[in-house]
């Protein structure tokens, strides 16, 4: 199953979505579960699979307006250093612990949005993830049972302005500019994937191949991070793990590259999604 988040005539809205389109939930179903998140809350992602899958698509995949997947998340929880050649690259210690900060909502975007590079600086960095979303929440989740508190599953850019994140050891600044946080398209349930790890995940800049990694490349690998998350805060529905970048970021790069107005940014996971931004400059 797949699913959407967008507005329609408008007005922000999800559903369903399919090779035909985008099919928004009923007035029946709104009623219900106004928000993606409101239906994994509910554990009814299936019923409302099973409703829409007769309907008609209101809008084609390419031309839907897309919001973030989760426009209204209780956390966003994002991975840092979480791929070997990321932490050999940036020359980081091996560590016995995830590192962790925040992103907030409204510095989020969905797919074919502009990701924005802020007037105050040219270090706009690219970084492709696999975003987690949490279905059933909770409190010291074991390890052996953290899949089955995990939604789905999308591709995430978490845009980072280096300049700003490298101010102090606090990530926090530059990782949360207004539209730098694109996710989408579409959550993809569990059920969708066979093997997690050997999925590829790419990121491509004006079509060039700038990460590329598979997920069994993972210091700390999905379990891991719901486990140790889960023991300091409550994980509850709709929450997202944003579970860290490859090797290849811009800002380690010689000379370094940095995203800028005019490019186009690519995501793309295998089985899971593409995941398009156009770059603008902070107007």
């Amino acid at each position: 199953m797949r699913f959407a988040s967008f507005t329609l005539n408008g007005k922000a809205t999800w559903g369903l979505a399919t090779d035909k389109g985008l099919h928004p939930v009923t007035a029946g179903l709104a009623a219900r579960f106004p928000t993606l998140r409101a239906a994994i809350a509910a554990d009814a992602l299936a019923e409302v699979s099973s409703a829409l899958a007769g309907t008609t698509a209101a809008v084609s995949l390419d031309d839907a307006d897309y919001l973030p997947l989760i426009p209204d998340p209780d956390k966003i929880l994002c991975i840092g250093l979480n791929y070997e050649a990321h932490r050999i690259e940036g020359g980081w210690p091996v560590v016995e612990h995830p590192t962790i900060f925040l992103r907030l909502p409204n510095s989020q975007i969905g797919h074919n949005q502009p990701m924005i590079r802020p007037k105050v600086s040219e270090t706009l960095d690219f970084e492709a993830e696999l975003a987690v979303v949490i279905g059933q929440g909770g409190r010291y989740i074991s390890e052996a049972d953290a899949m089955a508190h995990v939604a789905g599953y999308a591709c995430y850019n978490e845009g980072s302005v280096r300049e700003w994140q490298r101010h102090t050891q606090q990530f926090t600044p530059g990782k949360n500019f207004i539209g730098t946080g694109a996710f989408g398209p579409c959550l993809v349930t569990p059920d969708e994937i066979d093997n997690l790890g050997d999925l590829v995940m790419e990121a491509r800049l004006n079509g060039e191949v700038v990460q590329h990694t598979k997920f069994d490349d993972l210091i700390f690998p999905i379990p891991r991070l719901i486990n140790y998350i889960s023991t300091f805060t409550e994980l509850v529905p709709g929450d997202v793990i944003v579970t860290g970048t490859p090797g290849g970021v811009g800002g380690r790069r010689q000379p370094p590259l940095w995203m800028k107005p005019g490019d186009e940014i690519v995501i793309d996971i295998e089985k899971i999604g593409k995941l398009v931004n156009p770059v603008v400059a902070e107007s």
